[in-house]
């Protein structure tokens, strides 16, 4: 079949498991972060409206600045668990959605929406606690409908490339796409970092000191002058 760029609809794709989907419930961004090389998130721009949090699987959408036609779309195809991620290119002039979008989303059990652009309607989303939104910028001014774009091809969203059917993980600090293939291994890594804070909290309550035995030998790779306070003001 003939694929063309900027007019494609691919209406259904292999989603994760949902087990495994579920395992990532609880874990930090931040954490998982780490263990994905600290280059994973998307950037600080794209950021959290309601303190609702995410997980699910990536329906990915791509549309032009200030366009929701193909959003209309993903719609009426996601199904329930899925996250529609939306490439808006980071325009922020003109919002991609509003209450009305984000009401039938949850009406057919999405998860959430993350949108490298702008919402409206930020009153009513501010007030959700069991469907997660993440935007660029926030505008009273409303979309076009006019195409082109494509549903569930690869797109770039807070600088990150998401493909459909990555799993999608958000809280307070931002939102991570994570490829299933890799997920059994970040499980593992991320899961030694909890421990080891947990470990560390302990030690902080216990003995009223956090241990950083990496900090002195850091300093021993500089020729560092250590005065007194006296002596640094002569």
């Amino acid at each position: 079949m003939k694929k063309q760029t900027g007019l494609t609809i691919v209406k259904d794709f292999a989603r994760p498991d949902e087990a495994l989907v579920k395992q990532f419930e609880g874990v930090a961004v931040a954490n998982l972060d780490d263990v994905m090389n600290r280059i994973s998130s998307v950037n600080e721009h794209l950021n959290p409206v309601n303190e609702s949090p995410l997980l699910g699987t990536a329906f990915t959408v791509k549309v032009p600045a200030g366009d929701n036609l193909m959003f209309h779309v993903a719609m009426d195809l996601a199904k329930p668990g899925d996250v529609i991620v939306i490439d808006a290119g980071g325009d922020t002039h003109r919002s991609i959605f509003g209450e009305l979008m984000v009401t039938y989303c949850r009406m057919r059990g999405i998860k959430g929406i993350v949108v490298d652009g702008s919402v409206r309607d930020v009153d009513a989303m501010r007030k959700l606690e069991d469907f997660a939104i993440y935007a660029r910028g926030i505008t009273p001014d409303g979309p076009y409908k006019n195409g082109p774009g494509e549903v569930n091809t690869p797109v770039v969203v807070g600088g990150q490339v998401v493909f459909p059917g990555d799993i999608v993980l958000g809280d307070a600090d931002g939102v991570l796409f994570i490829r299933p293939e890799e997920a059994p291994e970040l499980l593992e890594k991320v899961h030694v970092i909890e421990n080891n804070e947990k470990k560390i909290l302990e030690t902080m309550a216990r003995e009223g000191t956090y241990i950083r035995s990496w900090v002195q030998p850091k300093l021993d790779t500089y020729d560092i002058d250590y005065i007194d306070y006296a002596d640094y003001t002569k």
